[in-house]
């Protein structure tokens, strides 16, 4: 079993091709910056992958309170906006901002980079 992944994406075929990435990993789902705060509270991820532009709670708001709950959080953004979001993402503690259109390998390698395995 590899690391437990939480990807927080609101475009259902976007989820679809990280879980594919991911096929070799525990996937939990959100589609939403409330949602994610939730299930990581709940199951504890080794990385969350998330989407900075999100319906009713932001990723940036999403990964503050990540933080404040678990301050070792691991966090990646995910953003097709990089040039206006990056900045605020990794100021709100994403390790990363990673750009859309997404990329097998550069996910893969963040992930491999940044999560404790374990």
């Amino acid at each position: 079993m590899g690391l437990k992944v939480l990807i927080v994406e609101d475009d259902p075929i976007v989820r679809e091709i990280l879980k594919t990435i991911l096929k070799n990993h525990f996937v939990i789902e959100a589609d939403n910056g409330e949602e994610a705060v939730k299930l990581y509270k709940y199951h504890k991820p080794d990385v969350v992958l998330m989407d900075i532009v999100l319906p009713d709670k932001d990723g940036i708001k999403a990964t503050e309170e990540i933080l404040k709950e678990d301050k070792d959080a691991t966090i990646i953004g995910i953003t097709a906006f990089a040039a206006t979001k990056k900045e605020a993402m990794l100021k709100a503690g994403a390790k990363e901002v990673i750009e859309k259109p997404l990329n097998r390998k550069k996910i893969l390698e963040a992930i491999e980079k940044y999560a404790k395995a374990g």
